[in-house]
């Protein structure tokens, strides 16, 4: 009794600030050695400053004008994240379903799934433009399928690890009467994770959005290829124009998810 009381009471005790002090010494040293072997040096980012702050001066003012010429390629950007994240979206639904492990018991069907996820994950969105560029030349078309698998490793990311968390409840008593699989996702687990696949989906449509702006700079189609220009013939106040034009549209987009999301929570 006594030494369940002692237990108890060591477990009651805040964390030993030695350990919190270990700790801090340890991620310190780890950022220190980091930055060491990349090479990184505050004299040259001071250095390097005024420089920086020569192209602020130079975005400023953008070229309004320019507005009613990138309107087209925005839109296009616009139209390629719809497009990619829907296309992302569609085929995250069953993979998710095949990664979470609540839904299939059978490491054969989850492992393999996970890997292909992985696989996906891995590949940053300029390499996959970088690579369907190749294949299917200059346009949009390369970073729609771009922004599909980009989408497509965020998604179903997000929602295997929601759907582990659902509850058991309901699937327990579909079993119970006899229920198949179809039906036990389809009336069990459907109606639990719906609202949050539309969240993750809309999240993802947020983040696409950016990420088509830039994919033109490996012409991927879009704004991007705008970007390239201007910057490429030093026309600083046409690169601020996009710039400024491209935080409208991604503070407008946000602001209507934003607005959506929080009616499904």
């Amino acid at each position: 009794m006594k030494k369940a009381y002692v237990l108890e009471q060591d477990a009651s005790l805040p964390p030993s600030k030695t350990k919190s002090l270990m700790t801090g010494i340890l991620v310190m040293a780890i950022v220190l050695a980091s930055g060491w072997q990349i090479g990184f040096s505050f004299s040259e980012l001071m250095d390097g400053l005024p420089n920086m702050w020569e192209l602020v001066v130079q975005l400023v003012p953008p070229d309004w004008a320019y507005f009613s010429e990138v309107t087209a390629p925005m839109l296009e950007t616009i139209r390629m994240a719809v497009v990619g994240t829907t296309l992302g979206g569609l085929v995250a639904f069953p993979l998710a379903m095949l990664a979470a492990r609540n839904i299939f018991f059978s490491r054969w069907v989850t492992v393999p799934a996970r890997l292909i996820l992985n696989l996906i994950r891995t590949l940053p969105e300029l390499l996959l433009a970088a690579l369907f560029v190749a294949i299917f030349g200059i346009g949009p078309i390369p970073g729609i399928f771009a922004l599909m698998l980009f989408s497509l490793g965020i998604i179903t990311k997000l929602f295997y690890e929601s759907i582990e968390s659902i509850d058991p409840g309901p699937m327990e008593a579909m079993t119970a009467v006899g229920a198949n699989k179809i039906k036990w996702i389809v009336f069990g687990v459907v109606p639990q994770v719906m609202s949050s696949f539309i969240s993750f989906f809309l999240y993802a449509f947020e983040i696409n959005i950016r990420a088509a702006a830039v994919l033109g700079l490996v012409g991927a189609g879009g704004i991007g290829l705008y970007y390239e220009k201007t910057l490429g013939f030093f026309q600083y106040g046409q690169t601020s124009s996009v710039i400024v034009y491209t935080l409208i549209v991604v503070l407008i987009i946000d602001y209507c998810s934003m607005g959506i999301r929080e009616k499904l929570t």
